[in-house]
């Protein structure tokens, strides 16, 4: 299975991302009020770092809360690694892993297209062997 077809139904206006200038404090007010571990961060429609809340406990542990204040551009991680719709599931897995990275924009033409965490990997992949399991069963019942 690749990327595709967990992002199909997805819309790129649904993404929830923030810009380069965007405030620390502000950012992470973003995170906590979704309820998510990162976001993308952009500079003039392209994408340019991801901010996550790694970023922000490396910050609070160097400079203390005066890293609030700083701009998301000044903090967040850059480049960017990223996969395109065709790319499969299981090599998103492995990239995430070696580069112990837990969210990936996923870009197609130069766009954004979609945003994935390792959880939406990692459910697509337990879907796959939930149905992989149940056609082998059915085909044992009816053998």
């Amino acid at each position: 299975m690749d990327i595709a077809r967990i992002v199909r139904d997805r819309s790129p206006s649904d993404i929830i991302g923030c810009d380069v200038s965007t405030s620390v404090r502000e950012a992470v007010q973003l995170l906590a009020s979704k309820r998510i571990g990162a976001v993308p961060v952009m500079e003039g429609g392209t994408v340019v770092g991801i901010f996550s809340e790694r970023d922000v406990i490396y910050r609070l542990a160097d400079e203390g809360d005066a890293c609030l204040g700083r701009q998301v551009g000044q903090v967040m991680t850059a480049p960017i690694i990223s996969v395109e719709p065709s790319t499969r599931v299981d090599e998103a897995l492995g990239l995430m892993t070696r580069r112990r990275i837990r969210h990936l924009p996923v870009i197609e033409n130069g766009a954004l297209r979609a945003f994935i965490s390792i959880g939406d990997l990692v459910k697509s992949r337990m879907d796959e062997v939930e149905h992989e399991a149940e056609a082998m069963r059915s085909y044992i019942q009816t053998a």
